[in-house]
């Protein structure tokens, strides 16, 4: 979430005690003396809001406001002036300030509309990044949603991956995309322009197995829940593989394959032949900042399938998704945001009913969550992460029965 503010005041002792308040709320205090100071901060790409006063020497308040629209209309400016003047208020707004503010201000006016004017740039920047994604980026870019550090380890891996031409395994949560992933696996392989055939393991016979790989030819064949395959058949993919098919072989599991190796129920032989190269997709429990990126896309995307205007998705809203644990992973949120398209959407009124106390916790554990496994399951490393005394953080795991073990890859 964005915290920066950039103020702007020619009053040292006006900025330095806006700038105490502003760090008092955990926001980061930017502060310039004038607008040629504050200037090289204006930005489209300026993760943050501005507050400004009007009366300035030289270069006042409304012309920060006008350079700002030129440069990102997008922009929030929250102005302050020191005279009460209602005109001015008017013509402020009319000239697309983001809020107005009387000096002096109490914290308790000035934070909720500084607030409200991060939540919207948050989701401007948001919404400007999914574009530039879809619009410009390689398939893993395009197909591969969030702006996590998670996600973009899911995205460079996949790169890495796909030009090698050789088998992949794709594991992942139930819901969590295996098969879209193993798309874009294939889509930035040499063989891309070759077909992408996708066929479920289970019940599949050695005979069919082999006319699957002749469908692939000169392209990729996905195996879905390749654990699902029956002994007889494994044995035979095994031949088949080494005796290189002319297919790439990619094959997906939503269990532990290498647990059920161990446990003599599953192809030891034909598992270390899939697992060449690993792709582990991580759940929305461990990456609970891409909901917010994966929900519009979908409400989007269920918008456009119904023939209907895109609602509205309030921060609110937003909170109240990622307040939940959503086992299911993107398929469900998927659904979700087609009931929200069609005005059922029930998941967000059942975490709404919730007290704020267990919407915060909600919102906690699956913070604690994504940082452990963005630090592969490493407690100590995490709790340094997080800023957080050691014992504060042991004793936040033990209250959510959170277990750093099972973080780890």
């Amino acid at each position: 979430m964005i915290r920066k503010i950039l103020v702007v005041d020619d009053d040292v002792a006006v900025r330095e005690a806006l700038a105490q308040t502003l760090e008092l709320a955990d926001l980061d205090a930017i502060t310039a003396g004038s607008f040629v100071g504050a200037k090289d901060h204006i930005t489209p790409e300026f993760d943050g809001v501005i507050l400004s006063d009007i009366r300035m020497p030289g270069r006042d308040g409304f012309h920060l406001l006008n350079y700002t629209k030129d440069v990102d209309e997008e922009l929030p400016v929250i102005l302050l002036t020191g005279e009460g003047d209602i005109p001015m208020a008017v013509q402020a707004m009319g000239e697309g300030a983001f809020g107005f503010l009387e000096k002096p201000c109490a914290a308790v006016d000035l934070l909720p509309v500084l607030e409200r004017a991060l939540k919207t740039r948050g989701l401007v920047l948001e919404n400007r990044t999914l574009k530039q994604q879809l619009e410009t980026g390689d398939p893993a870019a395009r197909m591969l949603f969030g702006t996590s550090p998670q996600s973009e380890e899911l995205r460079q891996k996949v790169r890495r991956f796909a030009p090698t031409g050789a088998e992949v395994l794709v594991t992942g949560a139930p819901g969590s995309g295996i098969s879209k992933v193993a798309e874009v696996i294939h889509l930035m392989s040499p063989t891309g322009q070759g077909p992408f055939v996708k066929r479920p393991a289970a019940g599949t016979n050695a005979t069919e197995f082999a006319q699957f790989c002749t469908d692939a030819v000169g392209g990729s064949l996905f195996i879905d829940e390749v654990s699902a395959l029956p002994e007889a058949t494994q044995y035979a993919a095994l031949e088949l593989i080494e005796q290189g098919p002319n297919t790439r072989i990619i094959a997906g599991t939503t269990v532990d394959l290498a647990d059920l190796v161990r446990r003599g129920m599953f192809n030891a032989d034909l598992f270390y032949r899939l697992d060449v190269m690993r792709v582990r997709i991580p759940a929305l429990a461990e990456r609970p900042e891409d909901i917010p990126v994966i929900f519009r896309h979908y409400v989007a995307q269920a918008a456009e399938q119904a023939g209907i205007e895109m609602p509205e998705v309030t921060p609110e809203h937003l909170a109240a998704l990622m307040a939940q644990d959503w086992p299911g992973n993107a398929r469900s949120l998927m659904s979700a945001a087609m009931r929200f398209v069609l005005g059922m959407p029930e998941d967000v009124a059942e975490a709404s009913e919730m007290g704020l106390a267990e919407q915060l916790a909600r919102v906690e554990r699956s913070l604690l969550i994504a940082a452990l496994g963005r630090q592969n399951g490493k407690a100590s490393d995490t709790a340094k992460a997080l800023k957080l005394p050691r014992k504060t953080f042991y004793d936040k795991l033990a209250r959510y029965g959170i277990r750093p073990e099972d973080y780890r890859r």
